[in-house]
Formats: C-alpha cells, structure tokens, sequence
C-alpha cells in the first residue's frame, strides 16, 4: 500500500470517526468565522468520505486524532524501512523520562518531589508526554557487526553512545521524534506546543528529536500562529493540505491565501503525507 492510498484510508477514518457537521458547521471551524467555516466544509467536500454520525464528547476528538495520526505515520514509515533500518516504537502519550535523552528528568522528578521549595524556585515542567512520539531501540552488537565487524568486545571504542545496547546494562529507547497532535488550533493550545518544543531542546542530553506539530485547523490566520517562527519546531503538518489550499482558493479570500502561500513557501507548513518522509531524514 502507498503512502497515497494509507492516506486516504487516514481520511477515511478522520471522517468516519470524528469530523461531524451540526446545523452547517464542521466541529473543526469556529462557528463565529465565516471564512473557517466555509473552509472547513470545502475540505470535507473535496475529502469525500462519510462523516460520524455524531460529534465525539469533549477531549475524545483529540484522542481520536492522535490514533489515527499514530496509526498512519506507524504505516507509512514501515514503506521507508530501506531507508531507516532499526526497530521502531510509536505511542501516544508516553514520558519523555522513558527515553535515553530525557532520562534524567525522572531523576530531577523526583527531588522535586521531597523538596516542594526546589520544584516552587525552578519550575517543575520538566517531564512532558507528547501526544505522538517516535522512538528507536538501541542494536545489539551483532546487528552492528551484521555486513563486517564494526565493534568489538576487545577494543575500548563506541562505548558511550547510546545506539549500542551493549553499552547500558538495561537499553531504553531513543527519542526520535515528538509530536503535537492538535484537533484545532487556538492561541492558547499553539503556545503549549511551543513550550514543549522548547523544553524538549533545552532539557535533553544528546541529539535532539525531530519536533513536530499536525492539525486539523482549517483558518490559515490561525496556523500561523504556530507555523511561522523557527527554532521551537521543525514543521507544521496539515492533515489535508492539498485540500486546504483548494479551499482557501475556492473562496476567494487573498488573506488567507497570502498567509497559506507565505507558510507553505516559507517551508513552515506540509502535508501530513510529507510526515513519514521528514521522520527519516
């Protein structure tokens, strides 16, 4: 299966399970703009697929999201398994403190914990849980002797980095990637993924994981918010773009089509197609 066609069955199950119209406004528009809400029901329309039959309560779309975002991402970067050999762990929800990176967080964690008046004078957000996060397993030494001997027993080299599980007595994955899963945008929400992104760069020991956000959000203004700017993400991804930049046409909006084009020339904006392919870079 391509990534086009995992795409669409991605889609397929966004509609199917979370996007719902009420009295002629998607619950991915905000019923108080005209532009989002006509937007947001070109979308559908070029998506193509039965809607749920009614709105999912409360936080369930964005749990639902995520699955699927996970799900697809998961799928397609199995196709890119010649390109970005190794085992993989993908999870919703999960401590960054589980990752070799992010390690000795839990650590400051609990300090924290027996001295309130340290974690009151620091700061405690130290340890986040992304909504998606990527993760690869360490390698025996075997896997890295695999075509011609790379390391051995006997010789007192790569004996500090962590893709050699030979080299911590209980291996833990490695952070690759943490993404923000956000089902629409407001000011608010776009921060916190800010936040994050900075806290995973200035918090880590060793490489840092590609940082990412996907969203559903049909009002180019609002995605601005959080896609223009370097340095607290890698990337936006939209989970329809080529639909979105349709829509943006379709009605006739020059601002919004500026800002489209400005985030999408600007290489702050892809389609969540683009994702698996970023992720094995």
């Amino acid at each position: 299966m391509s990534i086009a066609e995992l795409r669409s069955l991605y889609h397929r199950k966004v509609c199917e399970n979370i996007l719902h119209i009420k009295d002629g406004v998607p619950n991915i528009a905000d019923s108080r703009s005209k532009a989002s809400t006509s937007i947001a029901l070109l979308i559908i329309e070029r998506l193509d697929h039965m809607l749920a039959e009614r709105a999912p309560a409360g936080q369930t779309a964005g749990d639902l999201f995520e699955l699927c975002t996970k799900e697809f991402l998961e799928n397609s970067f199995e196709l890119l398994r010649h390109l970005r050999p190794g085992k993989w762990l993908f999870s919703v929800n999960q401590s960054i403190s589980q990752f070799e990176q992010y390690e000795h967080l839990a650590d400051i964690a609990q300090v924290f914990r027996e001295r309130p008046d340290l974690a009151a004078a620091l700061g405690g957000d130290y340890i986040i849980t992304p909504d998606i996060i990527v993760g690869r397993q360490s390698v025996t030494d075997a896997e890295l002797n695999q075509n011609t001997t790379v390391v051995s027993d006997t010789d007192l080299v790569c004996q500090l980095t962590p893709l050699r599980a030979a080299n911590r007595q209980q291996p833990i994955p490695i952070l690759h990637a943490s993404i923000s899963c956000k089902w629409t945008i407001r000011s608010d929400r776009a921060q916190n993924i800010r936040t994050e992104g900075l806290n995973l760069i200035r918090n880590r020991k060793g490489h840092t994981p590609h940082i990412a956000a996907v969203t559903a959000e049909p009002l180019p203004t609002r995605l601005a918010s959080l896609a223009l700017g370097t340095g607290d993400l890698d990337c936006v991804y939209h989970f329809a773009l080529p639909e979105l930049r349709a829509a943006v046409e379709a009605i006739s909006n020059e601002d919004q089509m500026d800002i489209l084009t400005t985030m999408i020339n600007g290489r702050r904006l892809r389609d969540i197609s683009d994702l698996p392919l970023d992720l094995a870079i």
